[in-house]
Order: structure tokens, then sequence, then C-alpha cells
């Protein structure tokens, strides 16, 4: 589930479906299954239940693993021991059935492994969770259990190729799970192969030789040193999309459209322990692709006073590609609802000031300088609870936030502070006084930071707030309390983020659902934040297909979403990748992770650039050479004349 893993798991083990790899927004496609499934509903005993139907493509084959070989299945501890590798053993491989995708579901509610979105999928499939305490009894110390021989009710077999899957109500977003790892195929042979003993000494274990359907294998496993990802010799091909944004075939990522992927035979992953070695290492060609660090900005980027970002002169002399995306996270301010001051619980005439005050707050905090000065300008900032690349998020003029920003030439302009001073007054804080009792208003800032590091960005927090004038002041803890404090509702102000589990509004717009408060409910609305309107419309919209009317109602939500303002303002994150010029249809998938398949290398040009970017330096070597022929000339001389002098009489 992490994204470490992700690097290696993504390429192995195939989910019926998978992410497009050049369309953006975000669309799901088939991968082993021959379609999308659309969920069917019925009704039974007065409950709606979604009924989806996966049908795999016949013909898929696993990659070459000693599990399939019957007599790999029983090996004594000695001949184990042996072993330096599972492949050193006899290999063979099997046709990829439906059972083996509902043997996965099943393994999510094993009592012996750590499944993450079991306590979620076990609200939805039927009789997941009553599953999952039948299986606590079936247990036995140091025995194989085969999931073979226990049933679960809301997944069943149709044929060979064919299984369904039958969730609780409805639940639209069912379909982007089908392309996670939690549900691609496991073989049982694979699971029984490494339960056997003597095989975890060996660290020979499922979690650490993955076996799956996908292009690539993993071969060696070294995560000190080296690990190493090769062609699967058994997959069947996956032709290379046609389609794709605009610009993309501009861009020479179209040109393999329609070929047989995957492109490369090996994948060589190296650990470096130190960035600086690992930049100068792609720097002379021996990496292929990296991401910029923050030392290496500068020699990388530059950055225009519009916020652009363009290659340096050097990257460019190098043919380096630069590709940035706009991460599917949103990191935010958010205001307590809670709060007296902040916060809109109270209602009436007190909601209304800090509804004002938010909204003064959001126009001052200037989040694009922040993105300047503290992300080399790695960011957007956000006008809405989505991020781009996800339905529902607007593009250009109709984007912005009007609260906080107008449209001028183009672009969006944050509004003058006078705007927020104006607001300010309004909520009875003229000047950063309470009208009524002439109190200086305090803001505090509930964070994590505690480094020295940090006080520079607390500084610009307070110049912010200055701009008012509010006066501020953090208050720092770490980070379990900090958490402890997002529970209790005892903040004030805060920050946080969040990174999308699938590409859906309903994944960002449920931070903001009322009954998911954190404090009511110990769900992520951190907020707290409650709008009956709000809350209303997202029950509607999280069922919704994608549609003009789906759109409406997101439209109608943000517009709630910026006149409360729960959140005061924040930012997308942009991620910078750099490609050699020998790499090709290398673009970013934020969300799939399985793009090595369709990377092409040409290894004739990295040859060529690693012979011309390392030569060797001769000048050094005659420089020093030069200056120790210098050194030794006056001693020789020396010598010379001492040894030519006459010899002096004695006295």
């Amino acid at each position: 589930y992490a994204s470490d893993e992700a690097v290696f798991t993504r390429q192995v083990y195939e989910p019926p479906l998978q992410y497009h790899y050049l369309k953006r927004p975000y669309e799901l496609i088939p991968l082993t299954a021959a379609e999308v499934p659309r969920p069917k509903l019925i009704e039974k005993g007065g409950t709606t239940y979604s009924v989806y139907e996966i049908r795999i493509r016949p013909g898929i084959r696993y990659q070459p693993h000693p599990a399939f070989v019957s007599e790999n299945q029983n090996l004594q501890e000695k001949r184990i021991e042996g072993l330096k590798s599972p492949y050193d053993l006899p290999l063979a491989t099997r046709e990829l059935t439906a059972d083996d995708y509902i043997y996965q579901i099943k393994r999510l509610a094993h009592p012996q492994l750590h499944t993450p979105i079991f306590g979620l999928m076990s609200e939805y499939i039927v009789g997941l969770k009553e599953y999952a305490e039948r299986l606590k009894d079936a247990v036995k110390p140091g025995q194989w259990l085969d999931l073979r021989e226990h049933a679960i009710e809301g997944v069943t077999r149709v044929d060979a190729y064919t299984y369904r899957v039958m969730l609780k109500g409805r639940y639209p977003q069912f379909v982007y799970w089908l392309a996670m790892p939690f549900f691609a195929p496991m073989p049982w042979e694979a699971e029984k192969f490494f339960h056997q003993g003597g095989m975890a000494e060996k660290n020979f274990t499922l979690d650490w030789w993955p076996v799956g359907t996908g292009a690539f294998m993993l071969s060696q496993n070294d995560p000190n040193s080296r690990m190493v990802l090769e062609r699967n010799p058994n997959f069947r091909g996956e032709a290379y999309p046609s389609a794709g944004e605009a610009g993309d075939a501009g861009r020479g990522l179209l040109a393999d459209a329609g070929k047989t992927m995957p492109f490369i035979d090996k994948a060589v992953y190296t650990r470096e322990k130190e960035a600086i070695p690992l930049w100068n290492k792609f720097l002379q060609g021996y990496y292929d692709l990296s991401g910029i660090g923050s030392d290496n900005f500068d020699q990388a980027v530059r950055v225009s006073l519009e916020g652009d970002a363009a290659l340096t002169p050097e990257m460019e002399s190098k043919g380096i590609r630069l590709d940035t995306t706009i991460a599917p996270t949103i990191y935010y301010l958010g205001a307590n609802w809670l709060d007296p001051v902040v916060g809109g619980s109270q209602g009436g005439e007190a909601a209304e000031r800090a509804r004002k005050l938010r909204q003064a707050l959001a126009i001052a905090v200037d989040w694009e300088e922040y993105l300047s000065i503290f992300a080399n300008g790695r960011g957007v900032p956000s006008y809405s609870p989505l991020a781009p690349g996800i339905f529902g998020y607007r593009e250009g003029a109709e984007a912005i936030n009007p609260v906080t920003h107008e449209w001028k030439d183009g672009k969006a302009r944050r509004r003058p502070i006078e705007a927020a001073r104006k607001l300010l007054a309004e909520a009875g804080y003229p000047e950063g006084r309470d009208a009524s009792t002439g109190q200086p208003l305090v803001l505090y800032l509930d964070t994590t930071s505690r480094g020295p590091g940090d006080k520079a960005v607390m500084d610009w927090w307070r110049k912010q707030f200055a701009k008012l004038p509010v006066q501020f002041e953090p208050r720092q803890t770490d980070w379990n309390r900090f958490q402890e404090q997002l529970r209790k509702g005892s903040t004030q102000l805060f920050i946080v983020g969040w990174n999308a589990d699938y590409p859906d509004p309903e994944n960002f717009m449920f931070l903001l659902h009322g009954p998911q408060s954190r404090v009511n409910s110990q769900g992520e609305n951190a907020s707290n934040y409650r709008n009956p309107e709000f809350d209303a419309l997202f029950e509607r919209m999280r069922n919704m297909p994608n549609s003009p009317e789906r759109q409406q109602v997101i439209d109608r939500m943000t517009e709630i979403f910026r006149r409360d303002a729960p959140w005061i303002g924040g930012f997308h994150p942009k991620n910078f990748a750099l490609f050699h010029h020998w790499l090709g249809n290398a673009k970013v998938n934020e969300i799939s992770g399985n793009g090595l398949k369709y990377l092409r290398v040409g290894p004739g040009k990295r040859e060529a650039a690693r012979r011309e970017w390392n030569l060797p330096l001769l000048w050094p070597m005659v420089l020093t050479l030069f200056a120790l022929i210098a050194s030794i000339i006056p001693a020789v001389i020396a010598y010379r004349r001492r040894e030519r002098m006459a010899a002096r009489p004695a006295v």
C-alpha cells in the first residue's frame, strides 16, 4: 500500500482495472478484465445491493514460479537451506482464473494478515465481516489455512473467468478499488509454497517475492543494495495507448501508439544512501530519471517571476526533459468549527462574524508567496476542496475562489489587503481589535513545527497575520499531541494535508462532511465543519456517476465551501521529474503506479552520452606533472652546483 512498495508491486500484480496512462482526468480502463464493470442493483429483503460482475480475459498466464510445480510444495528444510533464491527451483506457470481473484478478496479477512482496507470493505462486501470471524476459529498454529475451503457470501464464482462481488447499498467508488493491488489475483499455490517450514528463515516470503501476471517479475530483491525487475516471459503483451491529452503527440508520447508493451527487458534499482551522489550519477547518465531535491533545485530549474518553471541551460544542454504534474493532494489551513472565535458552530451573529474573519484571513494569507519562498514555486494555490485531475475540478476563470481572487489579464490575482481589512472590520475587529472590548485579536496556530529551521516559516506566518493586523501565536507540540488535539477539538487553526486514495470527488469532499467530524465520529473532517446544505448535497453527490448533473452538485458544494471558508486557503504540491533524452514515453501518473511497461530506452544514445559526459580530465594530471617538474628542477640545479664546488682547505 505504501508508495515505496508500489514501485515494485504495481509492475507485478494486475488487478482487474488500471488507469489510462496518458489521459487526464484519470480514466479507468480494463487491465485483465474484459471491460469496466457496472453495478446491477437488486432488492433483497427490503435492502438494496450492488452486484459487480467481473469477467477477465482468458489466456493470461502467471510468471514462471516454483509454486506452480507440485514437487516444490513439499520441500525438505535442508533443500530450502541450500537455495539462494526461490528461482533456483524448477519453474512452471498456469492460467489466471476467476478463483484467484476470489482467493485474494478472502485474504482481506485473514486474521493473520494486516489489511488496512478491511474495515472499509467489511462495511460494503456482503459477509466479509462475518467471514473474518469464522476464519479466527479455522486458523491452526503452524498450519496453512486453505481459504478455498471457506466460502464467503458476497463473492461468488460464475465460471472459470467470471466472478461476482455483492455490496451493501450503492458504492460506485468500488470500481476504483478494483484498480488497486488489494484486488489483484493471488494463486493459492503461492501462499502454500511460501508457508513451508524454513522459507521465512531464508526471507522466502510472499511479501518478499511477489507472484503475478504483470509485465515484470521481481528477480532480485536486496533492498540494501539492488533490486531488479525483469520482463515476465509469459506476459501476454499490451498495446501502448493511441490517445492522450492535448500536447502528448507533440511531446512524442504517442509515437508508440498501438505497439506491444513492454519495451524494456530489465529495470535495475540501486540504493543510494546520500542525495548528492544520486544527483551526480544522474547528471553523468548512470540513472535514467530523477526527482529534484531542494539542494539541487536551482541547478536544475529556473522559475520566472510569473512562477513558470523551465530547465536551466545546463540541463537543456544535456537534453534532459522536465515533467511537472500537480499531485492529487491538498494541504490546507483549517479552522476548527467548534472554536468560539474562528468557528461557525455557535450560529447567529457570532457565526457570521467568524465567517467574515475566516474570509479576511483567506485573503491575507498569500499562498503564492509561501510556495515561492518555501517550495521553490512547486505548487498551486487551492480554490476548492478538489485537486486538479479530479472530476469536478474547474480550470481557468471558473476555478478561482471569488472571495479571495479576481481574474485579470488571463490570470488569478489575489484580492488587495484592503478587502481583507474591510471584512475584518465587518467581523467586529477594526484594526485587529475587538470593537466591544478594545482587546487585540490573538489567533493561535497549532503546529508540530519545533526545529530551528522552522523559525523562518513561523516568521512568515506572523507577517501574514500582521497585514490585517492580527496578533499571531504558534502553539508548538509533537505529532501525537497534535493528533490528540484534533481528536478533542482543542485546536483553533492548524495545517494538515490529504492524499487521494482514488480520483473521485467523494474522496476529497468527505473531508468536509459533517457526520465525519473528527471530534464526533473520529472521521477525516478535521475542521469539524458542518453545513446542512453541504451535507445533503454530499449524500446526493457521492453515489452519482460522473455527469453534468454531478458537476452541478459539486459546483454548489464548492460555492458553499468558499463562502463558509472552513479552510483558509491551501495548495496542491507540484511534483518535478527529470528524464534523460533517451528515455521515451515518460509521463508522471500520480495514481496508477504501473508505468514501467510504457517506458522505452535508447541504450545506444545512453552509452554515447555517458562517454561524452565522463571523459577523463587530463589537464589536472598534466598540470600536476608540470608542477612536480618545476619543483624538482631547482633542487637538481642546487645539487649539481654543490657537487661542482671546490673543497675548502683545512685551517
